[in-house]
């Protein structure tokens, strides 16, 4: 049986005065994943966040978040009831202590958790009586993402959660993450500059270059489709353009040689043999080397 789709974002495209923002972006996110949202600054992101909660129509394409059209203006009412958002800004009222901005918040959603506000405000050491203006960044960061997993939101859709954060705070944003993906019925979806975090708590990616998805599945998979070959040869390495399926990056440094490769690693050494290289070693990759080697690919 297939997985139920939260997401699927399907040839989306998206101008702003003539300028492609998005550019045939092609996706899905099935229920229960933890999906990292990777690409450069201008690569799409923020756009495609956008128009999958209803805040931007789509030139092109089409997106459906619980199988409803993103574009349809009372389809996206119910996207974002049911979605918990928090945005790179953190967007909160300076003028409430912590305690308004709960209260407020709460009466909007007739699905909130008392419960839940309870647990993170205690977990998240959030004082009730404090101003919005006078938290620090990582405060800001927590009652933000304290009320968006307090509305019994199915979907949590973050615009760079730890931007700006300390790694003590950073690394309390990702357990409550994980936590809270383990008790409770939800699919999170995460843009993040951060590749060792996507890394530390993703189980799936989405990888976008220039508005288009370049890589896109469960990252165990992908860590079994790539591989790093690294050449060493008596002399410097050659200069060769291989032709061989999946030849993702070639990187020369003296004698060595490194291949990133993205389906398998037989039919590169094959070609490779010829070359007579004094040693050659097949290694598994990490996230930073898929994305570095997918990205600054010529269209």
């Amino acid at each position: 049986m297939s997985e139920a789709l939260v997401i699927e974002a399907a040839d989306l495209r998206k101008e702003f005065d003539g300028v492609a923002a998005l550019r045939g972006l092609t996706f899905q996110v099935p229920a229960g994943r933890i999906c990292g949202f990777l690409g450069k600054n201008g690569a799409g992101k923020t756009t495609c966040i956008k128009v999958l909660l209803g805040m931007a129509r789509p030139t092109s394409g089409q997106a459906r978040v619980f199988g409803l059209p993103a574009s349809d203006q009372t389809s996206s009412v119910e996207i974002r009831r049911r979605t918990g958002f928090v945005s790179e800004e953190k967007d909160l009222y300076d003028f409430m202590t912590v305690d308004e901005m709960i209260r407020f918040t709460r009466d909007f959603f007739p699905r909130w958790r008392n419960d839940l506000a309870d647990r993170y405000l205690k977990s998240f050491e959030l004082p009730r009586d404090r101003k919005v203006k006078a938290l620090s960044r990582g405060m800001r960061t927590k009652l933000a993402l304290l009320l968006a997993l307090s509305r019994g939101a199915e979907l949590l859709i973050l615009d760079e959660p730890t931007s700006g954060l300390d790694p003590a705070a950073s690394e309390e944003v990702l357990q409550a993450l994980i936590g809270h993906v383990a008790t409770e019925q939800m699919t999170v979806f995460f843009s993040s500059h951060q590749i060792a975090e996507v890394e530390q708590i993703a189980d799936s990616v989405v990888i976008i270059d220039t508005g288009r998805a370049i890589v896109s599945g469960e990252l165990d998979v992908l860590r079994e489709q790539f591989r790093r070959i690294e050449l060493v040869f008596d002399g410097e390495a050659p200069d060769v353009a291989f032709q061989a399926p999946g030849v993702q990056r070639v990187q020369r440094k003296g004698r060595v040689m490194t291949i990133v490769c993205s389906m398998g690693s037989d039919s590169v050494l094959d070609e490779t043999r010829p070359l007579a290289p004094v040693s050659v070693q097949v290694a598994p990759v990490t996230l930073k080397e898929i994305f570095l080697g997918t990205i600054h690919k010529e269209d």
